[in-house]
This record gives structure tokens, C-alpha cells and sequence, in this order.
């Protein structure tokens, strides 16, 4: 469809195009219905309802984005946005349940129950600013506010890449080109707008979303896209933290993140997401690798079946390796216990991840539940397995034993031992417990002379037992499991 889509478009005039009262002729290559072959019952319709609303107020509007790309490639779109004449202030207005978000790009979300549709308003170039209210730069360069108001035309050349410059309206059925999307997405190319050295360093996330993109789609970068990337990965220094967390979800809860650590660890960027977790990747064992691998196997296996995948999860196995690393120091050299070493690296290794991407509070700590659930797991004599079962975050800890596993480490069949033990009726779960003990010689406890002499006890000196994560130091793991 799309290559027919490209000959037809390739032979038209250019059209002048006038739709609203607020938006100046310009010039656009205007598509037929026929011609592109989107069909209208595929667009939401709460985002046709959003459309057709600010139209009848007099405003232009259009369905813009990753949604026609999606549309015109065949896919089912994951969400829809709409561009529009109005400023946020006029589309609040027009509807009840909005609210403006963003400061330094002023957005409308518009709900209809657990449907979001982003309202954006035209912009047009920075530089066309009259104050610093409407657009402010960095000393690096980087845009701080981009809220300077524009038209159609203005609008699709400040859009990141060809592809999602492209404007469907459902009212007419038409689709607008003003750049090559239509060729780029027939050649599965992506293309930058503009310069793209400029274009990275006024937004240094548009590094991010190329990769995205281009592990997402399956598509290549055009030569120019590409080049800055490796070069200019350290723009990405200059992003705060909290922004780039949500980067981080786009890039691996969208059910292609396997595809995009390749592509992030090619193009230097994971350095700045998870600087811990690169550096084990590239200078530690093959676990290290392969557990953050089999994580990203198994999200997206997770989310082409329609499962939940928490943050909390990736988090947990992404740092892991470097939480290990960080424990076999303390405990080798200053001879703390596994679980005063858990507390002291998982401290150490949060702080360091904080400062490059943020992870809310709500992840936070069942991440560290995980990781505190990993040594509480092999201990599961007299009632600490059925104690185990119970804890609120036992299934995504059983989630990562099965992960360290499938990625390669040696835990004695503690995985296949609790896939066992969670099915087991009551009479079998006692005696898998009975059995843990024999075979295992017993120790004697030695009473210090103190206690013997009717002194205060010494305290039982347990050492490390049950708490080591292993010897070789390998683990890891994914809110989603392997085995399902």
C-alpha cells in the first residue's frame, strides 16, 4: 500500500491547502482517502471527537505523530495525538475533563476514561519567541521552554522525524506531507528534520527516541541522522533525571527492548541511563551481560503476551550486576555479613543511579524487596518458606530467581525447587522442607566460656550462611519470568 501510496503522492501537484479561520494558506501535498487507504474506524474515537470539537470551534485540527505512522504502516496504534491551532488555554475551555501539563512544552491531556488524548498547539520556531516566557535555552544550548505558538506549516518543521510529520484529518479523510515522510516510511528510513546537530542539541532526547525508533520500527537511520549520535551522546548529561526515567520506560516497556539496548550500547548512549550497569556489561563477566539481556528477552515476551511488567522489575535487573559487585567488595574486604552488605551496596548503587535517572519511590522500594527477597529465598527451613510465600513481593522475586537462572548461574535448583513448592499440596510442602536437612551434616553449636560459667550468653554465630549470593558473585533478574 505504502509503495503505491508513494507513486500516487510523488505525482501530485502541490496543493495550496486553507482549513481554519487561524491558519494561513500553505502549502501541502493534500492525499485522498483512496490514496493513503487509512481507514477511519481504525482512529480512536475519542481523538475524532477532539478533533471534530475544536474544528466546530473554529479551530484546525489534526490527527498527528506515531499514530498515522502507525496507521499507514498497518499497525494498531498505541495512542493518538492531535495538533491544533487552538492555544491549551482555548482547548480547556472546550473541554471539561482537560488539564495542561508541562512547562516546557505546554500540553493538553484530554481524558475520556482511561483514554488520554494529547493536545498539543502548533509551534513554531524558538527563535520567533518574543520573551522568555514563551521559550528559553540552556547555557548548553538545550530548549528549557518551547511554548512559542505557530502555524500548520511552522508546526511539521519543528516535528522531530519525517515520519511523524504527517497530519490525517478524519472530518476530510485527507492526509497532509509537507517533508519525505511518505517516501521514508516506504524505504523504512528514518530522517531527522533539519539539522540534525542542531536538532539533537536543542533536545538531546530526540538521541534516544532515533534509537527507539529505529529498534521499534525495524527501520535504518539515514546517513545525516545517524552520524551526530555517537558523537554528541553526552548532550544526554545535560537532561534531568526525572525526564529521562520516562525515557527509560518508552525505551524498554514497548515491547521492543531488546532490540534497543543493542541499539543504545552501539550508539554509546546507555552509559548516560545506567552507567553501573555499561560498565560490568563491558568489563565484567558474561552473566553480567546476558542477565540484563534475558531481561529484555523476557519484558518483551511478557508484553506480546498482554502481561504486566513493572519498572521496579528492570530496575532490579538492570543494576544487579553492579549491586553484586558491590556487595563481594564489602564482604571481602571489610568482612560485613551478606545481608549488611545488601544494605550498604544497594544504598551506594541507588544514590549513583539517581543522579542520571530518576525512579520514583512506588519502584523504589519493591526493587529493594526484590533484592533483599534473594537471600531470604534459599533459607526455607522450619516455617521460613511458608513465610517466604506470603511476602507481597514473593512472586517477583521467584520471577528473578528464575531469570539468574535462565541467564546462567548456578543456584543449586532453588528455582525449579519453589516452582514445586507453590503447587504442592500441604503434605508434599513438609516433606520438600524435611528433606532440605538431611544429607547435611549437623554442626555442633560451641557455648563460649563466659556462657558456660552462667555469664550472659554469647550471641550464636550464624556467619553468612544462607546469605551469600554466591560465590561467583552472578545474579539478576525481571519482573517476568522465564518459564511463563
Amino acid at each position: 500500500m505504502l509503495k503505491r501510496l508513494l507513486q500516487i503522492n510523488k505525482n501530485l501537484s502541490e496543493k495550496l491547502f486553507d482549513k481554519g479561520a487561524s491558519t494561513p494558506t500553505q502549502n501541502a501535498k493534500v492525499i485522498g482517502e483512496s490514496d493513503h487507504g487509512i481507514n477511519r474506524a481504525d482512529v480512536s474515537r475519542n481523538a475524532i471527537s477532539v478533533i471534530e470539537q475544536l474544528q466546530q470551534a473554529g479551530h484546525s485540527a489534526y490527527l498527528v505523530g506515531g499514530g498515522v505512522r502507525d496507521l499507514l504502516l498497518g499497525s494498531k496504534p498505541k495512542d493518538f495525538d492531535v495538533a491544533t491551532s487552538a492555544t491549551p488555554e482555548q482547548v480547556s475551555e472546550i473541554f471539561r475533563r482537560s488539564r495542561i501539563v508541562g512547562k516546557r512544552f505546554r500540553i493538553v491531556h484530554v481524558r475520556f476514561g482511561r483514554e488520554i488524548i494529547e493536545v498539543t498547539t502548533f509551534r513554531a520556531n524558538h527563535t520567533q519567541s518574543e520573551g522568555e516566557g514563551d521559550a528559553k535555552q540552556s547555557e548548553h544550548g538545550i530548549l528549557l521552554r518551547d511554548n512559542v505558538y505557530g502555524d500548520l506549516k511552522s508546526d511539521a518543521e519543528r516535528r522531530d522525524f519525517t515520519i511523524n510529520a504527517l497530519y490525517y484529518d478524519p472530518t476530510t479523510r485527507e492526509l497532509l506531507e509537507f517533508s519525505s515522510g511518505l517516501e521514508d516510511l516506504q524505504k523504512r528510513t528514518l530522517r531527522i528534520i533539519g539539522d540534525p546537530e542542531a536538532r539533537y542539541k536543542e533536545d538531546p532526547v530526540r538521541l534516544l527516541r532515533a534509537v527507539r525508533f529505529a529498534a521499534k520500527l525495524g527501520f535504518s537511520i539515514e546517513a545525516a541522522t545517524e552520524h551526530p549520535i555517537r558523537e554528541h551522546a553526552d548532550y544526554l548529561s545535560h537532561i534531568p533525571s526525572a525526564r529521562l526515567f520516562e525515557e527509560v520506560l518508552k525505551l524498554f516497556l514497548s515491547g521492543s527492548a531488546t532490540a534497543t539496548l543493542t541499539n543504545l550500547r552501539d550508539y554509546h548512549l546507555f552509559q548516560y541511563l545506567f552507567p553501573s550497569t555499561d560498565y560490568c556489561m563491558e568489563n565484567g563477566s558474561d552473566f553480567d551481560r546476558e542477565i540484563v539481556f534475558s531481561a529484555t528477552v523476557n519484558t518483551d515476551k511478557r508484553i506480546r503476551q498482554g502481561k504486566r511488567v513493572t519498572p521496579a522489575f528492570i530496575y532490579a535487573a538492570f543494576l544487579w550486576p553492579a549491586l553484586q559487585a558491590s556487595m563481594r567488595h564489602l564482604m571481602h574486604d571489610k568482612k560485613l555479613s551478606a545481608l549488611e552488605a545488601l544494605g550498604q551496596a544497594s544504598q551506594g548503587i541507588i544514590s549513583q543511579q539517581l543522579s542520571y535517572t530518576a525512579i520514583p519511590k512506588r519502584f523504589l522500594v519493591p526493587m529493594r524487596e526484590i533484592w533483599d527477597l534473594q537471600l531470604r529465598l534459599p533459607k526455607r527451613e522450619g516455617k521460613r518458606a511458608f513465610a517466604s510465600l506470603e511476602h507481597p513481593r514473593f512472586r517477583a522475586a521467584y520471577d528473578f530467581i528464575l531469570l539468574r537462572e535462565q541467564a546462567g548461574e548456578n543456584i543449586e535448583g532453588l528455582g525449579d525447587w519453589w516452582t514445586k513448592f507453590q503447587t504442592a499440596d500441604e503434605e508434599t510442602r513438609q516433606s520438600m522442607i524435611t528433606d532440605l536437612g538431611r544429607g547435611q551434616p549437623r554442626q555442633k553449636r560451641r557455648r563460649s566460656r563466659r556462657g558456660r560459667r552462667g555469664g550472659q550468653n554469647a550471641s550464636a554465630n550464624t556467619g553468612n550462611a544462607g546469605n551469600s549470593p554466591t560465590d561467583s558473585g552472578n545474579s539478576g533478574g525481571e519482573g517476568s519470568s522465564p518459564s511463563s
